[in-house]
C-alpha cells in the first residue's frame, strides 16, 4: 500500500466546470500540480476508447497563486470567466479569460468586501451577475464583462449563494440562505426590478424591490426550501430542488402560472437538475439530468419531459459510472453526449462523459498516477449503528482484517454534509494500515432526509456529539476497536465536534485532531462573516437571549475535562473557523496542563490551497494520532 504522501500528492478535479457553446471544449479546475488551476481539454473522448489523455490535449489556461474556479463561457465562447482565491479567504476575485488575446481581467480589483465563486454571463455576453457582500451580507450585482461599476439588482436581507441570468435575458434567479437551515430561490426582472419568490401557488405575491418589503416577505413562512435554480431554454420555466415533501425532490416552477410540477417523488433525494432543450426530437421540448442518491452513493437520471404544453415527466433513464459519487452533470446542447465527475473510494474525482443513448462512459481526465492505479482499496460498509438514545446511526465503516484493532473515528463537517463513497486519501491510509475506521453521518447531516438534516438545530454540539460517540462505543461494543485506542478527528464542524467528543466523553478516547475547529461560539461568532453569523443564529438562536445554550455548546469552557492529548490545526485567513479561536484554546490547555499541540498555517484559509501545506498538515495530523494509536 501506497505511504500517506503518495496518496494526499494524488490531485483531482473540482465538480463545477463548463463544456463551450460549440461543445467542442471543456474547461475546468483541477489541482494537478498541486495548486488549483483552471484546464480546457477537447470534449470528444479518443477512437482508443481512454479518454483525452495526449500530451497537448489538455491544457492549462492559468497559473500563478491562488486558486481557481467554476469556470463559464461565455455564450460565444470567446472568453472564460472564473473565481479566484487569492489568499484561502474565500474573497473570491472575479476574473475573464480572453481566448484571442490571452489576457485575464480582474472585473473587481481591489476590493475589499468578498465575492462568492459562483457567478454567471448575461445570454448577450455583456454582463455577468455576481455575489458580494458589499453591504455587509451577499447580494446581486451586475457588472460590464469588461469591467467598471457593479449595478445592485437585488437585496433581501439575506446571504446569497447562487444566480442564474435566464436565457432570454429578463431575469436573474437567485438563491438566498433564509430560515433554519432552508434556502429561498427569488426571482427578480432585471427591468423593473420586480421581484417573486417561488412559493406555494396559492401564497404567490409580486413584490417590488425596495428592500424592507423583500424582507417582510422573506420572513413569511410562505416559500419552499429551494435550492439551485436552472433555467429552461426559453426563460419560462425554472428547475430546483426542494425537500417540500421531507426529502429533495426535483420541482419545475413556471413563471407565468406560478405552478410547481414536481418531477419526482421518492424517500432519496433528488438534486442539481439541469435543464436542455432537445433540437433531435420535435415531440419532445426537454429533459432535464438530476443526481439521485440513495444514502452514500448516487447516480445519474435524465428524465424526458412532454412538449411545450406540458411538463409531464415521460421517461427515466439511469446512468452510473460506479459505484460512488458523480456531481456537476452537464448536457451537450445536442443532448448527444454528457459530462459529469466521478469520485469513489478507490479513486480521486475526475470527468467522465457518457453517451445518453447508450450510456457507455469514457473517462476525460485521469488523476491517479499510473504506480496507483493498480493498487486494491479497502472499501467501506454502509452500516447503522444505535444511538445513545436508540434511534440508528447512519455510518460507513471500514473494517479490520483482524479486530479488534486500534480505531479512528473520522467527523464529517458541514454540519449540512455527509460521508458518502467518495475518495478520500486519509480514510484509505487507516483502512491500509489495519485500523478500524468509522465515519458517522450524525443527526444533522445530509442525505437522510430533512428531519434528520434538522435533529440538531439548537441542539447543535448536543445530539451530534453524542451520536459521534455512540460510534466509538458501538466499535467497542462490537469487538472492532481496541478500548483506550480509539482516537477522534474530524474538519471544521468535524473539528468542532472532535473539541465536544473529548470534553463530554474523554474517557472514550486516546486522543483528538481538530482541524480548523472552532471552539468558542460567542467568540468564533463575533469574528465571523454577517453571512456565518447570519446561519449561526438561525440555527443555535440570538446569544444574548440564549446564552446558557451557547455557553453549554462550546467546548472552550469545559477544556479542563480533557484527558487525552490534543492536536489543533488552523489557518490564519479562515473567514469561517478563525485562527484566533484555536490560539485562545491551546493557550488554556497549556494553562491547564494539558497535552496540546498546535499548527498555525498563515498563508492558508479554511480550506488549505497550496499542496505542500495540505501534505503537511495531514501528514502531521496522521503522524499524531498514529503516535497514540500504537502507544504501549
Amino acid at each position: 500500500m501506497p505511504n500517506l504522501a503518495a496518496l494526499l500528492r494524488v490531485p483531482h478535479v473540482d465538480s463545477l466546470f463548463d463544456i463551450s457553446p460549440d461543445n467542442k471544449k471543456i474547461a475546468f479546475a483541477w489541482n494537478k500540480t498541486g495548486e488549483w488551476q483552471i484546464y480546457e481539454m477537447n470534449a470528444s473522448p479518443s477512437p482508443s476508447g481512454r479518454g483525452v489523455r495526449g500530451e497537448g490535449e489538455i491544457t492549462p489556461l492559468t497559473n500563478g497563486i491562488g486558486g481557481k474556479f467554476n469556470p463559464r463561457y461565455s455564450p460565444n465562447g470567446g472568453q472564460l470567466a472564473y473565481a479566484l482565491d487569492i489568499d484561502g479567504s474565500e474573497s473570491y476575485h472575479l476574473i475573464v479569460y480572453d481566448f484571442t488575446t490571452k489576457q485575464h481581467t480582474d472585473l473587481t480589483p481591489n476590493i475589499s468586501h468578498a465575492l462568492q465563486p459562483n457567478f454567471c454571463w448575461s445570454p448577450n455576453g455583456r454582463q455577468l451577475a455576481f455575489l458580494s457582500n458589499e453591504r455587509g451580507h451577499f447580494s446581486a450585482y451586475v457588472i460590464p464583462a469588461h469591467g467598471g461599476e457593479a449595478e445592485l439588482i437585488l437585496d433581501t436581507g439575506h446571504p446569497a449563494w447562487q444566480v442564474e441570468w435566464s436565457p432570454d435575458g429578463k431575469h436573474l434567479a437567485v438563491c438566498c440562505e433564509m430560515h433554519g437551515q432552508d434556502y429561498g430561490v427569488f426571482i427578480v426582472d432585471i427591468e423593473t426590478r420586480e421581484t417573486i419568490q417561488v412559493c406555494h401557488p396559492e401564497r404567490q405575491r409580486r413584490v417590488s424591490n425596495a428592500d424592507e418589503e423583500i424582507l417582510r416577505f422573506a420572513q413569511n413562512e410562505t416559500s419552499v426550501n429551494a435550492h439551485a435554480p436552472k433555467w429552461s431554454p426559453d426563460g419560462t420555466k425554472l428547475l430546483f430542488h426542494s425537500d417540500l415533501h421531507g426529502w429533495f425532490d426535483i420541482g419545475l416552477y413556471d413563471l407565468a402560472s406560478k405552478q410547481i410540477t414536481w418531477l419526482t417523488n421518492s424517500e432519496d433525494d433528488s438534486q442539481e437538475a439541469v435543464f436542455v432543450s432537445n433540437k433531435l426530437n420535435p415531440n419532445l421540448s426537454s429533459q432535464t439530468a438530476y443526481a439521485q442518491s440513495k444514502g452514500a452513493v448516487n447516480w445519474i437520471e435524465a428524465l424526458r419531459l412532454r412538449g411545450a404544453e406540458s411538463a409531464t415527466p415521460l421517461s427515466a433513464k439511469k446512468y452510473q459510472v460506479g459505484k460512488g459519487i458523480h456531481g456537476g452533470i452537464r448536457l451537450t446542447s445536442d443532448m448527444k453526449r454528457m459530462v459529469t465527475t466521478f469520485s469513489s473510494p478507490s479513486q480521486p474525482s475526475d470527468l467522465w462523459m457518457m453517451d445518453v443513448e447508450s450510456g457507455e462512459a469514457v473517462q476525460l481526465t485521469h488523476s491517479m498516477p499510473e504506480e496507483l492505479s493498480r493498487e486494491e482499496f479497502v472499501m467501506p460498509e454502509e452500516i447503522f449503528y444505535e444511538g445513545m438514545d436508540g434511534v440508528r446511526i447512519p455510518a460507513l465503516l471500514f473494517r479490520p482484517k483482524q479486530t479488534p484493532a486500534p480505531a479512528v473515528v473520522m467527523i464529517h463537517g458541514g454540519p449540512n454534509w455527509h460521508y458518502s463513497m467518495e475518495w478520500n486519501p486519509v480514510m484509505a491510509y487507516f483502512a491500509s494500515r489495519g485500523y478500524a475506521a468509522l465515519a458517522p453521518n450524525y443527526r444533522g447531516s445530509t442525505g437522510y432526509g430533512r428531519e434528520w438534516q434538522y435533529a440538531a438545530r439548537f441542539d447543535l454540539g448536543g445530539v451530534d456529539t453524542r451520536d459521534v460517540a455512540a460510534g466509538a462505543q458501538y466499535l467497542i461494543r462490537e469487538g472492532l476497536a481496541l478500548k483506550n485506542k480509539i482516537a477522534v478527528t474530524g474538519r471544521s464542524h468535524g473539528g468542532y465536534l472532535t473539541m465536544t467528543c473529548l470534553t463530554q466523553f474523554p474517557e472514550l478516547w486516546c486522543a483528538g485532531s481538530a482541524l480548523v475547529p472552532f471552539m468558542n461560539w460567542f467568540k468564533s461568532h463575533d469574528d465571523s462573516r454577517e453571512d456565518l453569523q447570519h446561519w449561526n443564529i438561525e440555527n443555535m438562536g440570538d446569544p444574548k437571549e440564549n446564552y446558557q445554550r451557547w455557553y453549554d455548546a462550546s467546548p472552550y469552557f469545559f477544556l479542563d475535562r480533557i484527558k487525552a492529548p490534543v492536536q489543533l490545526i488552523c489557518g490564519g485567513h479562515d473567514p469561517r473557523c478563525p485562527a484566533s479561536d484555536s490560539l485562545d484554546a491551546r493557550d488554556k490547555l497549556v494553562e491547564l496542563g494539558k497535552d496540546v499541540e498546535l499548527l498555525l498555517y498563515e498563508d492558508e484559509g479554511h480550506a488549505f490551497l497550496k499542496s505542500e501545506n495540505v501534505l503537511d498538515a495531514e501528514v502531521k495530523r496522521v503522524e499524531f494520532i498514529e503516535k497514540f494509536l500504537n502507544k504501549e
